[in-house]
């Protein structure tokens, strides 16, 4: 067989296509039956031969595609422009080059013009690109665009966390069938490393808990009213004038991004995958200034927390709320946009890992650090797996054992640990105003 004579086409063929190989006598074999051993020797001749034709058509740059050309997309490409040399020497490639960029948008006069396309297909149907960087977001279209480059034998990197969240065990089964990588190191803290610890790092542990800050809009918002006697509305349009918030600010401030990162550390945690409907989740649009103030009488500031705990039932419990935090307790002074993600393992205890969750830059240098990954990993996978979701692996967030902070219309207080549904019954005669958990890290 001469490589050189078949179509680059023929690596997106799948199924019953490739079959034509045998039939027209590119494969020596006979027609299998359903799920005989000559079916599957027929298949592992298929994919050697495609990885063969992949192999001849890339040459001798391992070549990169970028989906999006906002913020994260920008910085991805700066630093591979920048550093693709140093970055292929590292990967061990003899080179790295940029050569797609997808938007749906025009840039003239940007130093990639020539390089920006609108035609996903164009990325697709190059057997030269090895690698994507889907930087766009959503669960949609970037679901199809990331599939289908898995399906077609490329490796993925991705910051986006509403896919992972939503759709990470389907592509990571993807991935696998199809003997490429799909790395999502930046969809959870930006630039600060924290998969790969909880998910390698950490394997001889028994993680009990995994709990943070995980959203830098609100820990600034939250900041400004806790230093500068701020409403909320009021540090909200400040966020807002300073870009570190959108115009639409409902997914960070009524918890729902903080939700989706939560629901990627969970899976990796304890190995089921979880989706973000079974997360008990609120935000932040209830705290006022008289709250941070009563907080601070009792030694607490009050942080939007995503907690994930194991029950001594095998169970886990997942809230994402905002929470009064002991002052004595680290994770209590983080400030501004800063994340921070506390990992709390039997044999190494409490591990915190903290930095910009967000930016440009912060997020390209994770996604930069899975497009080399990927290069050092042409031959294997990098094993990320899970099982798939089990509902009742998930407890009701009202059996959480809490204690509560509670303000009524002329006093606020703190209730003695108890079950969270025992609690609210209790106090549902009462006028309350608010009722906040109070955040306890009980050693494991």
């Amino acid at each position: 067989m001469t490589l050189s004579l078949l179509p680059a086409s023929i690596i997106h063929l799948r199924g019953q296509c490739l079959y034509c190989l045998v039939r027209c006598g590119r494969i020596n074999t006979t027609h299998p039956t359903k799920n005989s051993p000559a079916k599957r020797l027929t298949q592992r001749k298929i994919y050697a031969i495609i990885k063969l034709i992949i192999d001849e058509n890339k040459g001798d740059n391992m070549n990169i595609a970028i989906l999006g050309y906002g913020v994260v997309g920008c910085g991805v490409a700066q630093l591979l422009t920048q550093n693709g040399a140093s970055y292929a020497e590292r990967s061990t490639q003899p080179a790295m080059q940029l050569t797609h960029i997808l938007d749906i948008r025009t840039f003239p006069g940007d130093e990639h013009e020539a390089i920006i396309t609108n035609d996903f297909g164009v990325i697709l149907n190059d057997p030269t690109v090895g690698i994507v960087a889907e930087c766009m977001g959503g669960a949609t279209f970037a679901y199809d665009c990331v599939l289908a480059s898995l399906q077609a034998g490329k490796s993925v990197v991705t910051s986006n966390k509403e896919l992972v969240a939503a759709k990470g065990y389907e592509l990571m089964l993807a991935a696998k069938e199809h003997n490429v990588n799909f790395l999502f190191e930046a969809s959870v803290g930006g630039g600060i490393p924290v998969i790969r610890p909880l998910s390698q790092c950490l394997a001889a542990n028994h993680i009990c808990e995994v709990a943070g800050i995980l959203n830098g809009t609100t820990n600034f918002i939250l900041t400004r009213m806790i230093e500068d006697g701020m409403a909320f509305e009021v540090a909200l349009k400040q966020a807002q004038e300073l870009g570190y918030a959108e115009a639409d600010p409902t997914a960070d401030v009524e918890g729902h991004d903080a939700c989706r990162k939560l629901c990627i550390l969970a899976t990796l945690a304890y190995g089921k995958h979880v989706y973000p409907e079974q997360v008990h989740t609120e935000g932040i649009t209830k705290i006022t200034a008289q709250d941070v103030e009563y907080a601070a009488k009792f030694k607490h500031n009050i942080k939007l927390l995503g907690r994930a705990q194991q029950l001594d039932d095998g169970r886990i419990s997942l809230v994402v709320a905002p929470m009064l935090v002991p002052r004595s307790h680290m994770i209590a002074h983080v400030k501004d946009v800063y994340n921070a993600v506390l990992i709390r393992g039997d044999a190494v205890g409490d591990l915190m890992f903290h930095g910009r969750g967000a930016g440009d830059l912060p997020t390209a240098s994770a996604v930069v650090a899975d497009i080399i990954d990927c290069a050092k990993h042409t031959e294997r996978r990098r094993v990320f797996d899970w099982l798939p979701n089990d509902p009742a692996f998930v407890a009701p967030a009202d059996e959480e054992c809490v204690r509560l902070y509670v303000r009524t219309a002329d006093d606020a207080f703190i209730t003695e640990r108890g079950k969270y549904s025992e609690h609210m019954a209790k106090l549902a005669a009462a006028d309350i105003k608010i009722a906040l958990r109070v955040a306890e890290f009980d050693a494991c």
